[in-house]
């Protein structure tokens, strides 16, 4: 009884499918490829299918969320934007270094869609990412019951080589948030990097956290190691609606 080839690899974990194995051993064959021919092209079949699936649990965990494309980004539409500086953090340079971003500008203006784009660079670079709204990343955190709990959560935002945390200043936040989050970007200090989209000027931090002490040491360690770049924009959402002070078009006569 002749031997299952596929079906032995599997036993010994090759994660590579039935499919792919008898694809290549067929065309080894056909073209008298030596022994380590077929090692070599075997080798290089299972790397790339644990990449897939190393990149597929990363991009799950990452919880980014769907993405538009970066070609999709409308560079002419900001009366302002640094395109030379945002190409250049897309070189992930500043996940090496440690350091961070901001994303400022009025909502709409697509400050999460760059952002989502640098973790899906960073994924595809092997970086381990996740993505989290701000109001949604405290929320998790204020929730833990006990110090021990609250301490294994916070790991999840401190251990990642990229955090995109979305949308600082749309929703008010109290003491405890901001300690949670000082907590966070203070472990996460010229260790790994932070990217935050935001409306508000680093001055107007304290307007979402009233009465917080911590807020100007997170300011400091945060703005300490960061790339700006500041989107000066009308909202994308309404571009494509009518301008209803515009006269409406005239019917054309039957």
């Amino acid at each position: 009884m002749p031997v299952d080839v596929a079906e032995q690899l599997s036993s010994i974990g090759l994660r590579v499918s039935r499919e792919a194995i008898q694809a290549l051993l067929s065309e080894m064959t056909k073209t008298r490829a030596s022994p380590v021919q077929v090692c070599e092209r075997l080798a290089v079949l299972e790397r790339n299918e644990r990449d897939q699936r190393n990149l597929a649990r990363r991009t799950a965990t990452a919880t980014l969320g769907a993405a538009k494309p970066l070609d999709q980004f409308d560079w002419t539409w900001p009366r302002t934007i640094d395109r030379a500086r945002y190409e250049r953090l897309c070189t992930l340079a500043f996940v090496d270094d440690g350091h961070n971003v901001l994303l400022r500008g009025q909502p709409g203006t697509g400050k999460t869609m760059l952002a989502q784009n640098l973790g899906l660079l960073a994924l595809e670079k092997g970086h381990s990412v996740r993505f989290s709204t701000l109001a949604a990343a405290l929320t998790d955190l204020l929730r833990q019951e006990s110090l021990p709990a609250l301490e294994r959560r916070i790991r999840r935002y401190v251990q990642p080589d990229v955090l995109i945390l979305d949308e600082l200043g749309y929703l008010p936040q109290d003491v405890r948030a901001a300690d949670a989050l000082y907590n966070v970007i203070a472990r996460r200090h010229e260790r790994a990097s932070t990217i935050i989209t935001t409306n508000l000027a680093y001055k107007q931090w304290a307007q979402v956290f009233p009465s917080a002490a911590c807020i100007g040491a997170l300011v400091d360690r945060f703005a300490q190691h960061c790339e700006v770049i500041d989107i000066d924009a009308d909202t994308w959402r309404g571009r494509d609606k009518p301008d209803p002070s515009a006269p409406a078009p005239r019917r054309k006569k039957r």
